[in-house]
């Protein structure tokens, strides 16, 4: 496996471990997989493979959990996100080809930074209510997918915005990463992303992620739902500081 991972045993532990930690989050709270991989793992491998990867991860834990976003999702702001998303996700392909990878990066960590702790200090988004907000959002989620494939992030903040049941949030959240990833897959192909080894790396590494959403998906049980909210947006904090203070250093 390390021969076709194109990794040491030591990087595969590493990123074995990584990925079914991140879909253990991804489980319980429907986002942050491929966040969580890409703070964790760019170091061993870049950002430009590391995007691709994400995509069959996101698919592999999408599929799993899709059956209970069709029934508990919000579809009115789903689709509408995702329609922006479709939008922007080109958009941020081109920034990324354009930008040094540390550029466009630190882009998106600073928005989605900023806008965490907005939702953390309880400062209300007026905006995110309107029809505009809701296009924008899924925009804004598209651009930073294609810079940095965090576009759940942004997602994720719009739907706490909207300060919904949780299970209604998380259900929201899977339908726009199993939607958005069925058009991405075609974006990445196009701009040369889909090699044969990041396909392999993706298959491969797609079971310990299954493994970890089986997991995470055994977490979100209603006790916990009062958690969720504060739970999702310290993880946003979290990663996009993490990130920031690893582009700095």
């Amino acid at each position: 496996m390390t021969g076709l991972l194109n990794l040491t045993g030591g990087e595969l532990m590493f990123v074995v471990s990584a990925v079914f930690i991140a879909g253990v989050v991804r489980g319980f709270s429907g986002f942050a997989l491929s966040a969580l991989v890409m703070a964790s793992t760019v170091w061993i491998i870049p950002p430009i493979a590391l995007i691709p990867i994400c995509w069959f991860l996101e698919m592999a834990a999408s599929l799993l959990m899709v059956r209970g976003g069709f029934r508990e999702a919000d579809n009115s702001i789903v689709i509408g996100l995702v329609i922006g998303s479709i939008i922007g996700t080109p958009l941020g392909l081109a920034l990324t080809t354009a930008l040094p990878v540390e550029t466009s990066k630190l882009i998106a960590l600073v928005i989605i930074l900023i806008l965490a702790l907005t939702q953390l200090l309880n400062l209300r988004l007026p905006f995110l209510a309107t029809r505009p907000g809701l296009y924008g959002s899924g925009l804004l989620a598209g651009i930073v997918t294609g810079l940095a494939s965090v576009g759940g992030m942004v997602v994720a903040l719009y739907v706490l915005a909207r300060q919904a049941p949780a299970r209604v949030m998380r259900a929201s959240l899977v339908m726009f990463l199993f939607l958005t990833s069925l058009t991405s897959f075609i974006y990445l192909w196009l701009y040369g992303m889909m090699t044969p080894e990041t396909i392999w790396r993706g298959l491969l590494l797609s079971v310990p992620a299954l493994a970890g959403v089986v997991a995470g998906k055994a977490l979100f049980r209603p006790v916990f739902e009062q958690y969720y909210r504060p739970f999702c947006l310290s993880l946003l904090v979290f990663l996009a500081g993490l990130g920031l203070v690893r582009t700095a250093f």
